[in-house]
């Protein structure tokens, strides 16, 4: 199983972006799927997660400005990201949750950066 995630750039503050992430190999299914972030000398944040049914969770910081969404047919996830702030600046990995062989099993894309800046 791979992700492989796209999107990420530069950004001027008020802008968008929208971050892919497809997942590929023998996946039967997909649990959750989603987005951390991390910052060089911080911890990584969670910063949206959303599960085979749809439900959703999002970091307080981000809500209102970024919708997560997911294609089950494509293995697909998206982060759309509006009203971008500098503070959004990491580099983001996505995430999917896959049930193999009766162990459910973490995968992680290589992560893309996105800045912020004027």
């Amino acid at each position: 199983v791979q992700l492989q995630a796209s999107g990420g750039g530069l950004v001027q503050p008020g802008g968008s972006l929208r971050l892919s992430c497809a997942a590929s190999g023998s996946i039967v299914s997909i649990n959750y799927m989603g987005w951390y972030r991390q910052v060089p000398g911080k911890q990584r944040e969670l910063v949206a997660v959303i599960s085979s049914g749809g439900n959703t969770n999002y970091l307080n910081s981000v809500k209102g400005r970024f919708t997560i969404s997911r294609e089950n047919a494509k293995n697909t996830v998206y982060l759309q990201m509006d009203s971008l702030k500098p503070e959004d600046t990491a580099v983001y990995y996505c995430f999917a949750q896959i049930p193999l062989g009766g162990t459910i099993y973490d995968y992680w894309g290589q992560g893309t950066l996105v800045t912020v800046s004027s």
